[in-house]
């Protein structure tokens, strides 16, 4: 695994930093695929390491779970993401830096537009595809919704998001777990038909989180180039480059953020039906 995450830095681009200081790994987690990652983030770290003087380096795993478990074991100093806010993962001292500017996500259960299924009782007994058993709004929180309707389906992993809905498209599944957002783009993208059974509350996007052994110094050069960036000229150019790039239909910049900011997400693991094994 760490062969792969390095050996994806190389084949789409490490981020280059004039320096002789070894960069910080930045792991994103698995969304959309490999390269569609990589064409979106490449550019932006390039632009916050050489904003706020901390090299970053972009590492992937082959799925959201291996780039999850890299920072599990340590292997990621900074992280985009929302997997850590399980209480045992919490427990780890990772701490939220910024977050996209967005409204929110939600959680969704959809289907292609020609399924005759209206409800979420038209699921059970059906398979559902998810990104992965980790996914905070593609997997936790629409299986605590069938379960709390007396649903039971059969899930299977697609690896992430955009393989997941593939799954749904080509009627391989009768439905998939998904990030609202995500599905708009992919539908805007590709024109792909849709219909939502389930939508969930909001919840705060991905959070930018840095790991203990970064220094509050160095987490805050981070936290403030990401503020800026669209307030920036070159960073604006950057990040509506990166939208155009996966099909977002706004270019999204990163506002301050604090643990407190996911709340709701902390909340959701004390309550949930969902086992959490982390």
């Amino acid at each position: 695994m760490k062969c792969f995450a390095w050996c994806l830095a190389l084949i789409f681009g490490v981020v280059g930093y004039a320096t002789a200081a070894k960069p910080y790994t930045f792991g994103v987690i698995n969304q959309r695929n490999l390269q569609a990652t990589a064409l979106y983030w490449n550019p932006i770290l390039k632009y916050i390491s050489a904003k706020s003087g901390v090299p970053l380096e972009l590492h992937i795993g082959r799925t959201a779970n291996e780039t999850t478990d890299l920072a599990l074991v340590g292997k990621l100093d900074f992280a985009y993401t929302n997997h850590l806010f399980t209480p045992k993962r919490a427990a780890l001292g990772w701490r939220v830096l910024a977050r996209q500017d967005s409204p929110g996500i939600r959680g969704q259960i959809v289907v292609r537009a020609d399924s005759p299924a209206r409800s979420l009782h038209d699921m059970d007994g059906k398979t559902i595809a998810f990104p992965n058993p980790y996914a905070f709004v593609g997997y936790f929180v629409p299986m605590d919704a069938l379960l709390r309707a007396g649903v039971t389906v059969k899930p299977v992993f697609a690896g992430n998001q955009e393989a997941a809905i593939g799954q749904m498209m080509s009627g391989e599944v009768a439905a998939a777990g998904v990030n609202h957002q995500l599905m708009a783009e992919f539908s805007r993208r590709s024109g792909t038909r849709y219909r939502v059974l389930y939508e969930s509350e909001p919840y705060y996007d991905l959070a930018i989180m840095a790991s203990p052994r970064v220094s509050q110094a160095e987490g805050e050069k981070v936290r403030q180039a990401f503020v800026g960036m669209a307030q920036d000229p070159e960073g604006l150019h950057v990040l509506n480059a990166a939208a155009q790039a996966v099909g977002q239909s706004r270019l999204r910049g990163f506002v301050a953020a604090t643990d407190g900011d996911y709340a709701n997400y902390r909340a959701f693991f004390r309550r949930t039906r969902v086992p959490v094994d982390e």
